[in-house]
């Protein structure tokens, strides 16, 4: 197997050069970088660094959507997805595919993440070991219903089956209406913490506050799409009682809710049966 061939890392950035600078020589495959929008000479920058980057530069911030650009600039059978602070681990993009091709109803591979300098176990992995779905005899790790988009390792047959990240709740919390969507074709989802990926947090990070926001607003733009009516008035009730970050985030996500009732449509029951498991409810 040649690596160069099955698969490209797409990074997707926005004003992160010095990150980007730093991070982009430690992948070992071909990368499509997709630049929303920079200000800061990030494209300028990267393609004198890194000729051999081949850089897709949007004209307007898409946030995770320009993900989806970049899986259709790539065209190999694979792509994983780093963010410019983040990395999979020397051999571990390799071993990834090798799972990948054993397990064929595999969708998303969610590798272990290693967060800063002191290689800190990120608590989202635990919560995916452990996963009460527990593991389908062909996948090779816990099922999941969720990822994590820096270190997911995707079969391309699949994503694009789906429709990839959307236009509609773009970032953050972009995950979850395509790992619904996944699930609803029937492909797994699994974590496997034989390969790792490294995540140094940027210090240009948003605003703790406004990404809470962001996530509120993505996750009623999401049950709009995806989930019941009922699903819908939880995730308002919630928001609302979590005071300043879940309003703002309806507020935002105003705007968009006409092409979300567009998009509008309810995964199956099985896989809100399994949405109630990991809600710790009853199946």
């Amino acid at each position: 197997m040649t690596l160069a061939s099955d698969l490209t890392v797409v990074v997707a950035s926005q004003n992160r050069r010095s990150d980007l600078l730093a991070t982009l020589p430690r992948h070992e495959a071909p990368v499509v970088l997709v630049d929303n929008a920079s200000t800061d000479g990030t494209v300028d920058a990267v393609r004198a660094a890194h000729p051999d980057v081949d850089v897709l530069a949007l004209a307007r911030n898409e946030g995770a959507h320009g993900r989806t650009r970049g899986v259709a600039r790539a065209g190999t059978p694979f792509v994983a997805f780093a963010d410019d602070d983040s990395w999979w681990a020397p051999g571990d993009l390799e071993r990834a595919v090798e799972v990948m091709r054993a397990h064929p109803r595999l969708a998303v591979l969610n590798a272990r993440i290693l967060v800063g300098p002191e290689e800190r176990l990120d608590p989202v992995c635990q919560e995916m070991a452990g996963s009460p779905l527990g593991t389908a005899p062909d996948l090779p790790g816990p099922s999941l219903l969720g990822f994590v988009a820096c270190a997911a390792l995707f079969r391309t047959e699949a994503f694009e089956a789906v429709g990839g990240f959307d236009a509609v709740v773009r970032f953050p919390g972009e995950e979850e209406r395509l790992a619904l969507d996944l699930a609803a074709a029937g492909w797994g989802l699994a974590y496997v913490d034989a390969v790792t990926v490294h995540h140094h947090p940027s210090p240009r990070r948003q605003d703790p506050g406004r990404r809470q926001a962001g996530l509120w607003r993505s996750r009623l733009l999401t049950a709009v799409m995806r989930l019941s009516a009922a699903d819908v008035a939880a995730v308002l009730r919630a928001a609302v009682r979590t005071g300043r970050p879940g309003r703002e985030g309806l507020l935002r996500a105003l705007p968009d809710l006409p092409a979300a009732l567009r998009h509008r449509r309810p995964v199956p029951e099985r896989v809100r049966a399994d949405l109630r498991i990991l809600a710790g409810e009853a199946g």
